[in-house]
C-alpha cells in the first residue's frame, strides 16, 4: 500500500504536460513536475520528499516522513500550521501513461516548505546533522529560485509553455481569420498610397500607377504588423491564378467582427505617423517603434528589393 497522504473524495485531474523524464531542475536538484487539466502546476509528493532530501517511507499515523518533519518544529515557527494544511491535502493525478494515480503539491509550495525550514534553522531548532542537511538542501533550493519564477521553470520542463503559445496562436488566428471570402468594400484609402509616394520621393501624379514594390512595402507595413501568424494564413487561404498571383484580396478573408476593424485601426495608426514624417527612414523608424513586425527580427534595411513574392494588394 502507498504511503502517500490520499485524499478523500476529490476529484481526480489528469496530466496534461510532463513526465518523469523531464523533471524541473533547480541548482541541479530535479523535481518531478506536470501541469494538470486546470492548469494547476504541481510537484510530484515524492519527488518533493527526494529533493528536500528526506528519507522515504511513511509514519505508522499514515503521514508523510515530509509533514512528520515539517510537525516537529511545533509552534516555534509561524508559517507551520498554514503550511501543514497544505501538505495534508496532497493533489491526486492521473498520469498521462495511466496506471495508479499519483498524488502532488501546488508548486509554489516548495517555496512555503524552505522558508519554513529555514525559519526553524534561524530560531535554533534544527539541531541533528539530518535536519542541518535538510536545511542547507533548502537554501540551495531558494538560491535557485523565486516564488514567481516556479511556474515558469515548471513549465519549461514540462513543455507547457510551447502548448500555451501554441493556443495563444491560435486563438488569434480565429478571431482574424475567416476561411471564407467575405465581400468588403474597397479598404486600402488612397492617401495610404499618397503618402508612401510621398514618403518615398516617387512622382505622385498618379498613385493608381504604383512600383511593383508597393507590393512587398504593404505586406511590411500592413500585413506583418497586424498579429502573429496572420499573413502567414492570409497567404495559405488567398487563391492563385495559373501565373502563381493572388486571385483576391488579402483582407478579404479578416473576420468582419475582429480582423476587418483591426486593420482599419492600423490604417489611422499608419497615417497618423507617415503624416508626421518627413521622410522613408524617419516614418519607418517609428513605425518599428510603435508598431513592430511579428515574429520577426526588425530589418536593418529600409529600402525594399524589386523583387517580390507576393501580388500587388489594394
Amino acid at each position: 500500500m502507498s504511503n502517500e497522504i490520499q485524499p478523500v473524495g476529490q476529484h481526480v485531474l489528469k496530466v496534461v504536460c510532463g513526465t518523469p523524464e523531464h523533471p524541473v531542475n533547480i541548482s541541479g536538484i530535479e523535481i518531478e513536475c506536470y501541469v494538470l487539466d486546470n492548469e494547476t502546476r504541481v510537484l510530484s509528493q515524492r519527488g518533493l520528499q527526494r529533493a528536500m532530501g528526506i528519507v522515504q517511507g511513511g509514519r505508522r499515523s499514515g503521514e508523510t516522513r515530509l509533514v512528520a518533519f515539517v510537525r516537529r518544529f511545533g509552534d516555534a515557527v509561524p508559517e507551520l500550521r498554514s503550511l501543514l494544511a497544505m501538505l495534508k491535502s496532497p493533489i491526486e493525478f492521473q498520469p498521462q501513461r495511466g496506471g495508479r494515480t499519483a498524488f502532488g503539491y501546488d508548486a509554489t509550495i516548495l517555496a512555503d516548505i524552505c522558508e519554513t525550514i529555514l525559519s526553524a534553522r534561524k530560531a535554533g531548532l534544527v539541531i541533528t546533522e539530518y535536519q542541518k542537511r535538510i536545511a542547507d538542501r533548502c537554501e540551495l533550493l531558494m538560491r535557485g529560485f523565486a516564488r514567481v519564477g516556479i511556474i515558469a521553470l515548471v513549465d519549461k520542463a514540462t513543455g507547457y509553455d510551447k502548448l500555451v503559445t501554441r493556443h495563444y496562436y491560435e486563438d488569434i488566428l480565429r478571431k482574424f481569420i475567416s476561411p471564407k471570402l467575405q465581400d468588403y468594400p474597397r479598404t486600402f484609402p488612397d492617401e495610404f498610397y499618397t503618402e508612401i509616394f510621398r514618403l518615398r520621393d516617387w512622382n505622385a501624379t498618379n498613385i493608381r500607377k504604383r512600383p511593383g514594390v508597393v507590393a512587398s512595402i504593404t505586406v511590411d507595413i500592413v500585413y506583418k504588423r497586424l498579429a502573429p501568424n496572420v499573413l502567414n494564413e492570409l497567404v495559405r487561404l488567398t487563391e492563385r491564378d495559373n501565373k502563381g498571383r493572388l486571385k483576391t484580396r488579402l483582407y478579404r478573408h479578416l473576420t468582419p467582427e475582429h480582423g476587418h476593424p483591426k486593420l482599419l485601426e492600423h490604417f489611422i495608426a499608419l497615417n497618423t505617423l507617415m503624416r508626421a514624417s518627413p521622410n522613408w527612414r524617419v516614418f519607418y523608424s517609428l513605425l518599428n517603434r510603435s508598431l513592430p513586425q511579428y515574429n520577426q527580427t526588425l530589418p536593418l534595411l529600409l529600402d525594399y528589393p524589386e523583387d517580390i513574392t507576393v501580388s500587388e494588394e489594394n
